[in-house]
């Protein structure tokens, strides 16, 4: 079978459909164009739009931040001192105060008073939301859509004349003249979740022709408004919304008032077409056909929230994307940037999925911080170089929180990863030279600062930790250096060698005398991964960051057998045992790529069947817990976040397609019943950019297409059942003789394609 490349939109199945009332703004519609983001759920009394953008931040910083002793060498002492209270005193209360955070813009509501039916759909090859209202014996249609490249959001809505009212709701932030205290502080021992902590000055609402909005100014320079427009065409309203505010610029305000008029002007109709045609070239980059549907519509839905809530030239991510918390209260963990595992863990599917685009938005998030990640490493760490606070604000300001996880020094590592892996996934060796090789140095600098010899002239930090594990007790500082930490350190300076061989640096031999100075990693008598030299892990937890040499490092390579082989054996064998009652979504898909990357495709599969049937809520969001209460863990909050679901998505790709290693290996962990009845991904990238395609049906790989990016050599491993391999290119056809499970090569020119069948 030869390949052939067609464009396969998500299927009907994938769309999210509800025919009863959406109650939970957690549950609702979600809209996005990666700066505005909308949730529609509701009775009808009211139908809400809950609307978020991604800039909107109270970034008043809190006051135990701004000292001069909150450092790392003040850390060390507390620590040394076992100051618990001290510790919590300085680093982790000011988490509890109610900014920085994210904030919420507002929403609107069209409220039809008691109906008898409300039913919903979002239609995700087109990002098109479709609600239907019934009352008594008449029928009113929404249809609503946040434009994919403009700055607005636009409803439709027919028999209008049901609905009695149609209004802008501004979130309920504290009033000055409530006589609260200025900085919505009123008690330190405890998180404010509610926004009226968050004291501004009072709301302005204004009416102009078909035009009304409010202007809400907050206790910075900031100012911030929804905008709403409407017409009236037969029976039919038209409505047009924007979300405003001074970050556009000292006009903001007219300019959004004048797009709302030229989108009024030109029609729902016109503006829905340049809005689905961004949506088919979204969808045009990548494409899987799972003979499991549960999980194929997951990965198309994951795709769409990635989608809706990151873009080149928009804010990042942070914690719940574009959907701020319409509940009164601040969002969950205040919708922070979590660099510990969640920001991470929500940029890790896009590069193989070929959505490079969107998820440079990540990249450039992280590279226009420079400056502040080097004032921070200054202050904080007394080190030159570069480190990002790992619990941050939208400007790299840090929070606070645990200390030995907010304030840790190794997970400005994790983000390094992005720079090395989008140089790997583009083959862009000026990207390389420019920015990934500088600012992986750049890192590597401020970690030297704090790496000393130990009694065995191995290297050593002064403080070390693995995320989470024994919360924030003084336990939680494990002995010098955590798994977590040295991993992250190997990968650093291994890393950091491979890129200065590339580009011809003689630095590579200081990056490899560091390396080699650095302790190999604790593994118990029973092969397993430990926490740290004199601690293994003893109970259920959520966080797998011992276990980061495995995934998504690939310090350990199941494929090359024998000790990095039994390792991985064994201590997802530990985890089993240990069991999930601790665990949180995220740790459900993290264990899926485990499976993945030890060929267990049935392993693999099942744990994201029970993240994706027990913690994610019914429009697909990862709400943490299992909120259920089912049984499977022992939370049962639901408190939501995004990270989990692009993990998964992640998961089934690694099940299709690894390459990590730079050997193309297609389907490596799938189900037998997968390879059975039918399993294909189209253009999903590999290293230097080479985009793959393959098939495999009846057991058997039916041919894997290649288009090369970039000149070079690309290793494939022979996954059919012959040892004669056939190249058929464009004008030629070459045959290879390769035993099956070994690996061949095929040279490719730039942008050159072949497909790969057996005989």
């Amino acid at each position: 079978m030869d390949y052939k490349k067609e464009y396969k939109a998500p299927e009907s199945y994938c769309n999210l459909s509800f025919d009863e009332p959406i109650l939970n703004w957690d549950e609702g519609i979600p809209l996005g164009n990666g700066l505005t983001g909308c949730l529609i759920w509701g009775d009808g009394s009211p139908l809400n739009f809950s609307l978020d953008r991604g800039d909107l931040w109270d970034k008043r910083p809190a006051s135990e931040t701004l000292r001069d002793d909150f450092n790392y060498k003040k850390l060390i002492e507390l620590v040394e001192n076992k100051d618990q209270q001290g510790i919590r005193n300085l680093f982790d209360n000011c988490y509890n105060k109610p900014t920085p955070t994210k904030i919420p813009a507002g929403k609107l509501i069209l409220d039809y008073g008691k109906v008898n039916n409300i039913s919903s759909q979002l239609n995700i090859e087109n990002a098109v939301a479709d609600i239907c209202i019934v009352k008594e014996e008449e029928t009113s249609n929404i249809k609503s859509f946040i434009h994919a490249t403009k700055k607005i959001g636009l409803m439709a809505v027919s028999n209008y004349e049901m609905v009695k009212e149609l209004k802008i709701i501004a979130p309920r932030f504290g009033v000055k003249s409530d006589k609260l205290e200025d900085d919505g502080y009123k008690n330190e021992d405890k998180l404010h979740k509610s926004i009226t902590n968050l004291v501004y000055p009072k709301i302005e609402f204004h009416k102009e022709d078909n035009l009304r909005w409010f202007v809400q100014r907050t206790a910075e320079d900031l100012e911030y408004g929804i905008i709403l427009g409407q017409k009236v065409i037969g029976d039919n309203l038209y409505i047009v919304y924007s979300i405003g505010s001074s970050i556009d610029g000292q006009d903001w305000l007219e300019e959004h008032k004048n797009n709302i008029l030229e989108a009024l002007e030109s029609g729902f109709d016109t503006m829905l077409i340049d809005h689905i045609n961004w949506w088919k070239k979204f969808w045009e980059k990548s494409s899987i056909t799972l003979y499991d549907k549960e999980l194929e519509k997951m990965w198309y839905l994951t795709n769409y929230l990635f989608g809706a809530c990151s873009r080149k030239n928009a804010p990042p991510m942070p914690l719940q994307g574009v959907w701020t918390a319409d509940n009164g209260e601040l969002p969950p963990w205040k919708g922070d940037y979590h660099n510990d595992l969640n920001t991470q863990l929500s940029y890790l599917h896009y590069l193989k999925a070929n959505h490079i685009e969107e998820g440079e938005s990540f990249l450039d998030f992280l590279w226009n911080l420079l400056p502040e990640g080097q004032e921070f490493a200054k202050k904080f760490f007394d080190a030159e170089g570069l480190c990002l606070p790992a619990v941050m604000t939208i400007d790299g300001k840090p929070l606070g929180g645990w200390p030995m996880y907010s304030l840790n020094l190794t997970n400005q590592i994790w983000l390094c990863q992005f720079f090395q892996r989008h140089w790997e996934y583009t083959g862009d060796d000026e990207f390389l030279e420019n920015k990934a090789y500088p600012y992986l140095r750049e890192t590597a600098r401020c970690m030297l600062r704090w790496l000393k010899p130990g009694k065995d002239g191995k290297l050593y930090l002064p403080l070390s930790s693995s995320p989470e594990i024994h919360d924030d007790e003084l336990e939680a500082w494990l002995t010098p250096n955590s798994n977590y930490d040295l991993s992250l350190l190997r990968y650093l300076f291994s890393t950091l060698c491979t890129m200065a061989e590339v580009l011809g640096y003689e630095e590579k031999s200081i990056w490899k005398e560091k390396l080699e100075l650095l302790p190999e990693l604790a593994v118990n008598e029973n092969n397993v991964l430990m926490l740290c030299p004199d601690e293994s892990l003893k109970e259920s937890h959520r966080h797998h960051g011992h276990a980061m040499a495995i995934y998504p490092l690939d310090l350990l390579n199941y494929n090359l057998g024998g000790r990095d082989k039994e390792i991985i054996d064994s201590t997802i064998e530990d985890l089993e045992k240990l069991g999930k009652g601790l665990w949180v979504g995220f740790s459900f898909t993290w264990m899926s790529k485990f499976y993945s990357r030890k060929g267990n495709g049935e392993g693999a599969v099942f744990q994201l069947q029970l993240f994706w049937e027990n913690l994610c809520s019914k429009n697909g969001f990862h709400l943490n817990g299992d909120y259920k209460s089912k049984g499977l863990t022992n939370w049962h909050y639901r408190p939501f976040t995004l990270e989990s679901n692009m993990c998964a998505a992640d998961s089934i790709q690694e099940m299709l397609l690894q390459t990590f290693d730079r050997v193309i290996r297609v389907f490596p962990a799938i189900p037998y019943e997968w390879k059975k009845n039918g399993t294909s991904f189209n253009d999903f990238r590999g290293m230097k950019g080479i985009l793959i395609s393959s098939s495999i049906k009846d057991d058997r790989v039916e041919y894997i297409h290649l288009k090369a990016h970039k000149q070079g050599e690309y290793t494939v491993q022979n996954k059919f059942n012959s040892e004669l391999i056939i190249i058929k290119r464009k004008n030629n056809i070459e045959k290879v003789n390769c035993k099956v499970g070994l690996n061949f090569i095929v040279d490719l020119m730039a942008n050159e394609e072949c497909t790969i069948t057996a005989k």
